[in-house]
């Protein structure tokens, strides 16, 4: 049993990984595989220290590698400015998606979870933005003039979050079909 739970929390943390690699392909902004890592590692973990832990590392990892190897700064970054209001939405996905997939992955789950996580990535992310970089007025039509110039990133992140949500945890399924030492034991796929 310990063997397969190690090769278990391998193979989660290798998808993990692997998702957060192509953040450094080129892609349009916002579309990129943060809020499927989030789902697939709340759902996927049966230790839930781990579902938070892991997969906020590992992106706090590729944040560093992208902001200091994929962009060019004068010096070192360790955080950016700003990141907390991300990493804020990404601990508030995972508890959602902790909620939401808690026992049973279905199609219908993993869109909702992913439309969920994609709004809360939104609202909060957007407010960080009106509240602390000074580009509007601090006020409420500052705040809503925030909101109505980000919707059109926002199609980027939804759609980003329910491909890449649908392409992670269907290939961990399809994986751990012909693997059954990876299945995570707490979890029905529907």
């Amino acid at each position: 049993m310990k063997f397969n739970l190690n090769i278990q929390i391998f193979t989660i943390i290798l998808f993990i990984i692997v998702g957060c690699m192509s953040r450094i392909i080129p892609h349009t902004p916002n579309f990129t595989p943060i809020g499927a890592i989030c789902l697939f590692g709340a759902s996927h973990f049966t230790k839930k220290s781990y579902a938070f832990f892991v997969p906020i590392f590992i992106i706090f990892l590729s944040d560093l590698f992208i902001n200091n190897f994929i962009y060019v700064n004068e010096s070192f970054i360790f955080l950016y400015k700003g990141f907390y209001w991300q990493y804020i939405s990404y601990l508030l996905m995972i508890l959602l998606s902790m909620i939401t997939l808690k026992r049973k992955i279905s199609f219908l789950n993993i869109g909702f979870s992913s439309i969920s996580s994609s709004f809360i990535f939104f609202i909060i992310t957007n407010f960080g933005v009106w509240f602390s970089s000074g580009l509007y007025s601090f006020n409420f039509i500052g705040l809503i003039s925030c909101y109505v110039n980000a919707l059109p990133f926002y199609f980027n992140t939804l759609i980003s979050f329910l491909l890449y949500s649908y392409l992670l945890i269907g290939s961990f399924y399809l994986l751990q079909k012909k693997y059954k030492l990876i299945k995570p034991i707490h979890l029905l796929y529907a």
